[in-house]
């Protein structure tokens, strides 16, 4: 075990997960997800694909923290306080990605026995990705994690 893993194990410990923040790189956007919400509270874990990486960071904390408050959150449900002026929603992330987006979380689980959901939201026009009329970046920017990969309506 190296220095880095002995940070994520003490973070999860101390403060109940362990962000990592993913550079834009490749063609791929930037990104950043939790591990250790699914080990600590029986919950899933969280990516935001997209985001800067600051922000993606608290976005990720505000999640955990409410989770411990006794919240829970649905797949296809709208939520509010996690975008300021913004509604957001979770889906169910696809186990066929977590190799090429959520390797830690395959080493701290040995595994793919996790669940993980992504934070999904609009533009700042209001268009959500399964809008036909959403700009290419945007589609690029955040890919949807789902089963099916396709931009549709949840």
């Amino acid at each position: 075990m190296d220095e880095r893993d002995e940070k994520a194990l003490s973070d999860i410990e101390k403060f109940g997960c362990h962000v990592l923040k993913v550079m834009e790189g490749d063609g791929e956007p930037c990104f950043s997800y939790s591990i250790g919400i699914n080990k600590k509270q029986c919950k899933p874990d969280l990516i935001i694909v997209g985001l800067k990486l600051d922000l993606a960071h608290s976005i990720i904390n505000n999640y955990k923290n409410r989770l411990l408050a006794g919240e829970s959150f649905e797949p296809g449900k709208y939520y509010s306080d996690f975008l300021e002026g913004f509604d957001v929603c979770f889906i169910k992330m696809d186990k066929s990605y977590y190799e090429e987006y959520v390797g830690w979380g395959l080493w701290l689980h040995d595994g793919d026995d996790f669940e993980m959901l992504q934070l999904i939201w609009p533009t700042t026009d209001g268009f959500w990705p399964w809008f036909n009329d959403t700009s290419k970046f945007y589609r690029w920017a955040k890919p949807i994690l789902n089963e099916s990969g396709a931009l549709s309506e949840i």
